[in-house]
């Protein structure tokens, strides 16, 4: 199992800040006022259940929604109305849920075309250095990426995020598809990244899972803030099925 520092750690700094956010689809609010921050060098997982707002976040933070009021802030500097390119090019990378690959294509060219606005030269030193993260990625850069297994799959759309170095990783719904062996791989990953340095914002269904990896819990209910607590803390409480997730939290 893996540690979590979140307990003798002192307080990172703040890098995303969520300052009373009102975002939703059309004619339709799903964060109501929201406030919330995610700190460097940790994992922050949001939880709640559904409906709740937590990939409606991850989308407003990349760019892919626009907040109707209140302020989005990366690195102090209010990004609002930012486009997913330019919140790439300024050290932010995400990975949506479900499969976002090149199935015909290799490995490789699923990385190239991941960083395409890098210079050739700087790319082919990125994906050594992905490599190097993803040994199994290595032996397969030649295959398909629909003939990897999905955790394969899930290295690759990792990697691909890291060629462009990002400070912040935003990341939903990592678990989906994979089996439970695999899974704490995968967490087991970002908790790596964290470690080194870098900010993994998540939304997981399998929250008891990746509760054990992360630093802080956020619990939304209907687009607020309801719960901001140590992933630890939140892991041992009795009433977390009930509280949080509606009674249907994954073991």
């Amino acid at each position: 199992m893996a540690t979590n520092p979140a307990s003798a750690a002192p307080r990172s700094e703040s890098l995303i800040q969520f300052d009373a956010v009102v975002a939703g689809y059309t004619h339709l609010t799903i964060l109501n006022e929201l406030t919330l921050d995610a700190r460097k060098g940790e994992i922050t997982l949001l939880i709640g259940p559904n409906g709740a707002g937590k990939s409606t976040v991850l989308k407003t933070l990349f760019g892919m929604l626009t907040p109707r009021s209140g302020e989005v802030r990366f690195g102090g500097k209010v990004i609002n109305g930012r486009t997913p390119r330019q919140l790439l090019g300024e050290g932010m990378a995400f990975v949506p849920q479900g499969r976002n690959l090149f199935g015909s294509l290799s490995v490789l060219h699923n990385l190239e075309l991941g960083g395409l606005q890098l210079p050739k030269k700087l790319l082919r030193e990125r994906i050594d250095e992905v490599m190097e993260l993803f040994p199994r990625l290595k032996q397969r850069i030649d295959s398909r990426a629909a003939s990897l297994s999905g955790g394969e799959q899930k290295q690759l759309e990792i990697g691909r995020a890291l060629l462009v170095k990002p400070e912040v990783i935003l990341i939903d719904e990592p678990s989906i598809g994979l089996a439970p062996i695999i899974v704490q791989d995968v967490m087991q990953l970002l908790r790596k990244l964290a470690d080194s340095g870098k900010s993994v914002l998540m939304v997981e269904q399998n929250v008891r899972t990746a509760l054990k990896f992360s630093d802080r819990a956020l619990a939304l209910e209907m687009g607020r803030l309801a719960v901001d607590r140590p992933a630890s803390e939140l892991l041992n409480d009795p009433n977390l099925n009930r509280l949080f997730l509606g009674g249907h939290a994954k073991t």
